[in-house]
């Protein structure tokens, strides 16, 4: 019996010491699984969280750069001829795919992060999916998402319409993600960045919209708001693309609208309602694949520890608006009992614009 005991023990110290995984302390101080890993801390600390997002915040910029990530990659097809992928196409030939009328508003973010990419000695791929990692880093409640360096330089820009757009049906949406390599349940994943998101474009006479109440944090109210009756449209509208916003200063795509209501994808939408560990472990699993599209993940180095850690959401973090109830919720999942969320007591509040758009 004592025998079975240690030989236990000794399984279990054996089983913890495989799991430490060994670490570098670079020049800077900081550790890494991976001394090819310590020229980022540089470009992490100096270019990307002191430049390009004016000091490691969660805005304009960071979620510019998690938009130009999957523009970026979805240029691909698992069948072949849509592009490389994830390989850094959308900056290195920007002046080529900003012209897309689905990448309208990308110049903005382009613009800001290719002086900056050539001062980092990264391939175009590698600068483009880091600063989405860094960036959304910024935003309390995110995941940390995982990031793999040694991408080579993109030999052409990818192709027009890959992207998908607002104005989209669900099944040529669905369709295109498909032929990108994902499944329905993985597109409503992906749909996750537009918790951090804003819309430029649908509307120029209000940049910056934001698609929920709470742009600043990475957390389901996206879920939620999307799901709940509209009453306005927040500037000129209806605009192609946009359907009536349950609050004043928000926009709601027609795209994640019908997404939410569509029996293929509906359940998936609903149950991110007030989960955000479902809606973290979703996003940050579809993104790992999402930024190797097309690319030899043999050949790339995992230097995921150089991502910042995201700081947490506290519990019970999303609520119904004030002046809206369960009874404005449009349930598309009936079978899937809808969560019991707090309402805010007081007039249906005004979403501010989000700075720098």
């Amino acid at each position: 019996m004592a025998f079975a005991r240690l030989a236990s023990l000794v399984a279990l110290v054996t089983a913890a010491s495989a799991a430490v995984v060994p670490q570098v302390t670079c020049p800077t101080g900081q550790t890494t699984a991976n001394a090819a890993c310590c020229a980022l801390f540089p470009i992490v600390d100096n270019l990307l969280q002191a430049q390009l997002f004016d000091g490691g915040e969660c805005g304009e910029e960071a979620h510019s750069a998690l938009r130009l990530s999957f523009h970026d990659a979805i240029g691909f097809s698992i069948h072949g001829g849509k592009g490389g992928g994830a390989d850094g196409s959308i900056l290195a030939f920007n002046q080529t795919e900003n012209a897309f009328h689905a990448n309208g508003g990308i110049s903005d973010i382009t613009d800001e992060q290719f002086p900056i990419f050539l001062q980092s000695g990264l391939s175009a791929g590698d600068f483009v999916h880091l600063a989405a990692a860094v960036g959304t880093a910024n935003c309390p409640g995110a995941p940390r998402l995982k990031f793999f360096m040694g991408r080579p330089p993109p030999v052409a820009a990818a192709p027009d319409l890959t992207v998908p757009e607002p104005t989209d049906t669900v099944t040529a949406i669905l369709a295109r993600f498909a032929d990108a390599g994902f499944s329905p349940q993985e597109a409503v994943a992906l749909l996750s960045s537009h918790t951090v998101a804003a819309a430029d474009v649908i509307d120029t006479t209000i940049p910056g919209t934001p698609f929920d109440s709470t742009p600043f944090t990475f957390d389901t109210q996206i879920f939620l708001e999307v799901l709940l009756k509209g009453r306005l449209f927040p500037g000129t509208g209806p605009n192609p693309g946009e359907v009536e916003s349950p609050l004043a200063g928000e926009m709601r795509l027609q795209s994640d609208f019908v997404i939410s209501q569509d029996p293929r994808t509906a359940c998936f939408w609903q149950a991110m309602v007030d989960n955000q560990a479902l809606m973290v472990a979703e996003f940050q699993a579809v993104m790992a694949k999402l930024q190797v599209l097309g690319q030899d993940k043999s050949k790339l180095i995992d230097c995921s520890d150089v991502v910042p850690v995201p700081k947490a959401l506290p519990s019970n973090q999303i609520k119904f608006p004030a002046s809206f109830s369960q009874a404005d919720v449009q349930v598309a999942c009936p079978q899937l009992p809808f969560p019991k969320i707090a309402t805010v007591a007081g007039a249906a509040p005004t979403v501010a614009p989000v700075p720098g758009s």
